[in-house]
């Protein structure tokens, strides 16, 4: 697939969630009827168009679902087009596969193959919907990760408890031995002491879970006007992928998440300097994922803050220069990281 840079309008907060709210429901209705999916076959060579939303995606092919619980597995080629519906005179806008996931809403259209799959053509989506997925996405799989390593610790601070009592028990049987009463009775002590510290880390990785510090703050460059990724600018995103690689390596990358972030001068109007950040920030992301195979989920959601919260000053074309930006800010969870209290 090619990917066509295009602009994109902030979209109010109302609109979001809105579409998240529709995304929810109908995901929740599907949910509601898996007793009653229909699995839909595709007659071969029959030409077909289908709408929905996705609920399996995998590998190579996913399942689209219709308020009447039809389900029909669609085949992605490497000759399928995946774009955006037409937004007017931009008309649409290429996409990855990747772009298709669990709770999008499509459609898609193509020929049936010979076990009743309906091998696509093309398949078409809203943006506003894609941007609601995307965060109904993010949010299930932090807050699944989050309440897994949360069992766990609760699960040591409970063996801990219950091996400082085993222990109490032991140095109170100890105490009533007439020579080496003492010494075993200290011993205990200390291992007790142990647990017991090992409990209150376990509790402060817990309490840590919401919290993050910055680990390193990229900026990345952009002429006036300008949202293209230049050779200055890979140079610099290539440099910072490759350190933060090596850093993974090293085992230092646990609880790692990657905020995007957008800015621009103060040439031009707020309002077209708001949507140029915010598809700066965009492309920057498109390249990380595109060329160093950033993983979605270790993604914040971008944001363009426009003219706003410059770094230097623009009545000068140095500070200009300065103020066209992206920020690629790499947080790192204090709870996963067992960092808390260490600053």
């Amino acid at each position: 697939m090619r990917l066509r840079k295009q602009s994109k309008k902030s979209i109010a907060v109302p609109v979001a969630l809105a579409i998240a709210i529709t995304l929810i429901t109908a995901i929740g209705s599907s949910a509601q009827s898996a007793r009653t999916v229909n699995p839909v076959q595709v007659a071969q060579g029959q030409k077909q168009k289908i709408q929905g939303v996705v609920s399996i995606r995998s590998g190579d092919s996913f399942k689209v679902r219709d308020p009447g619980g039809n389900e029909t597995t669609v085949l992605l080629t490497s000759g399928t087009d995946v774009t955006s519906h037409s937004r007017g005179l931009r008309g649409k806008k290429d996409y990855p596969v990747t772009y298709i996931m669990r709770g999008l809403r499509v459609q898609a259209q193509g020929k049936g193959d010979s076990q009743g799959n309906l091998v696509a053509e093309w398949v078409r989506f809203d943006e506003q919907d894609l941007r609601a997925a995307q965060a109904l996405e993010q949010t299930d799989e932090l807050a699944a990760d989050n309440e897994a390593r949360v069992t766990a610790a609760e699960k040591a601070a409970q063996e801990a408890a219950a091996e400082a009592r085993r222990m109490a028990a032991q140095i109170a049987e100890n105490t009533a031995l007439a020579n080496d009463a003492r010494a075993k009775a200290d011993a205990a002590q200390a291992q007790a002491d142990a647990a017991f510290k090992s409990a209150a880390m376990a509790n402060n990785r817990i309490n840590g879970l919401d919290s993050y510090d910055t680990v390193r703050n990229i900026p990345v460059l952009f002429k006036v006007n300008s949202s293209i990724i230049d050779v200055t600018a890979k140079q610099t995103i290539d440099e910072a992928a490759a350190w933060a690689k090596g850093e993974k390596a090293k085992g230092n990358a646990n609880g790692w998440l990657v905020q995007v972030v957008g800015f621009a001068d103060t040439t031009g109007k707020t309002a077209k300097n708001r949507a140029l950040s915010d598809r700066r920030a965009k492309a920057v992301i498109q390249y990380l994922v595109g060329v160093h195979n950033l993983d979605l989920r270790r993604l914040v959601q971008p944001f363009g803050y426009g003219d706003a919260k410059p770094v230097a000053d623009n009545s000068t074309a140095a500070g200009r220069a300065k103020n066209r930006r992206v920020e690629i800010i790499i947080l790192q969870n204090k709870g996963i990281a067992n960092t808390v209290g260490a600053n």
